[in-house]
């Protein structure tokens, strides 16, 4: 059978699937504990909300420890996930480069449908909320998201020889995680309206078969079979040495500029993805709660229009780097971001709401391209362990940002539930700080050549 190495479609179902369970599963959390705190069952339609707007009614009260208790659930859920993925996130992207990259594909997927088919159980049978803790320490075992497009993106990265297309084609990437992720994000209260939670985790759970079959029998991997089944013979401590060797000689080897570079966009990447993460996490429950009172349609509105985001966002790209060094590319996305979150801090109505996507039409825009200044920089046999190193920073950050925002949330949203909004914006000034040192202080002239990326090679050899 003829295999392809076109990764595209296993990205389009993976990320359709996840962004199609991630709001139902805050909303069936928010509905169980809601449930639980009224004793009685959770009815939602156009018409009626379980919203309480008058703040001396004691169901105001209630209704703020839901969203408490929710947002204090969902950080202790994503913190059971994040221990085992982390691990799995980093060895099996990092090892990419000599067992290829399917792996990195076919184990989150796998993993996928375990929760899915899970919820299923677990919405239909009206099991505890307890069994989640487990489920989630398990699906964290097969990785996560940040696995699977660590591997996504390595995958992509290995194949592209042209470096001038490198930005571009990680940023059609990042394009139909958006586009997908808001189509998703639309028909999921649709879904739920229709069919409820039971039936919608499982359409989720057939699309996981669909990309398992995919990336099994026609993804082409990036390495050939023969070299697969050498490296098969490898003990397993041999595989854990040569995994932590090929990242700690990723910084080792490097010539000096060059690794202060990598560890200074490492750190961009971080902090940026730190901020956004944390911020956009609690829109769900934002919306939830008054003085918006969406239901699950009006939600599943507010996830679609990040597709003009992301669409927005990738033609900032593509037209901008025609322009513009990739640096600052990533100034205007982070400005864009901080007047997006500006703005929803102080949304108060649905046309608000909506309205906070004009500022913000440019803020996915540092996310592709810090990546692909990493691929840039590094050479193609070193692409699987800055990915890895990408993978496990987008686990902890991922995961601490939830963490810490959801507390905050929990902590706030009493008094004011847009202040996290507010420091999330805040905080996007460490990175830009970070880029603007890079920028004013001794990384000039050709120093900054790293930021061009047909002139890496050149510079490298003259450092050595």
């Amino acid at each position: 059978m003829r295999k392809v190495l076109c990764v595209e479609p296993v990205i389009f179902f993976y990320v359709f699937a996840f962004s199609l369970t991630t709001p139902l599963v805050q909303q069936f959390i928010y509905r169980r504990l809601w449930e639980q705190e009224y004793n009685s069952t959770f009815i939602s339609d156009s018409n009626a909300s379980h919203c309480e707007q008058n703040k001396s009614s004691p169901a105001y009260i209630k209704q703020k420890e839901v969203q408490e208790k929710a947002s204090v659930f969902i950080m202790q859920l994503d913190l059971t996930r994040a221990i085992p993925s982390l691990i799995v996130a980093f060895v099996i992207v990092a090892n990419g480069d000599r067992q290829g990259h399917k792996r990195s594909l076919v184990l989150p997927s796998m993993g996928a449908l375990i929760s899915s088919i899970s919820f299923t159980a677990i919405s239909y049978f009206s099991l505890s909320l307890s069994v989640l803790f487990a489920l989630a320490f398990i699906t964290g075992l097969f990785g996560s998201i940040a696995t699977f497009l660590g591997g996504g993106f390595a995958y992509i990265a290995e194949g592209c020889h042209d470096e001038k297309q490198k930005t571009t084609r990680i940023a059609v990437v990042d394009l139909i995680f958006g586009v997908v992720s808001g189509l998703a994000g639309l028909s999921s209260g649709y879904f739920l309206r229709g069919i409820g939670f039971a039936w919608t985790f499982v359409i989720a759970s057939l699309l996981h078969v669909i990309n398992i079959i995919y990336i099994v029998f026609f993804l082409e991997d990036t390495i050939g079979v023969s070299q697969f089944q050498h490296e098969a013979l490898v003990s397993w401590k041999e595989l854990l040495r040569e995994t932590f060797s090929g990242v700690y000689m990723l910084f080792q080897t490097a010539p000096y500029k060059k690794r202060i570079l990598i560890i200074v966009l490492l750190f961009t990447f971080m902090t940026y993805l730190f901020t956004v993460l944390g911020g956009s996490s609690l829109f769900t429950l934002y919306e939830l709660d008054e003085p918006l009172c969406w239901n699950e349609v009006y939600i599943g509105y507010g996830a679609a229009a990040s597709t003009s985001i992301s669409l927005t966002s990738f033609l900032g790209v593509y037209l901008f780097s025609k322009c513009l060094k990739d640096i600052y590319i990533v100034f205007i996305g982070m400005f864009s971001y901080i007047g997006g979150m500006t703005m929803a801090a102080f949304a108060k109505t649905t046309l608000l709401m909506f309205l906070v996507r004009v500022p913000s039409l440019f803020c996915f825009m540092p996310i592709p391209v810090l990546r692909s200044m990493l691929s840039k920089v590094v050479l193609p046999g070193e692409q699987g362990a800055v990915f890895a190193c990408i993978a496990c920073l987008e686990v902890v950050t991922g995961t601490m940002s939830i963490s810490v925002f959801n507390i905050l949330y929990a902590t706030t949203v009493a008094w004011f539930s847009g202040f996290s909004f507010l420091l999330s914006a805040g905080l996007c000034l460490i990175p830009l700080a970070v880029l603007c040192w890079l920028l004013c202080t001794s990384w000039n002239g050709e120093d900054l050549a790293l930021l061009v990326p047909e002139e890496v090679s050149s510079l490298e050899s003259a450092d050595s």
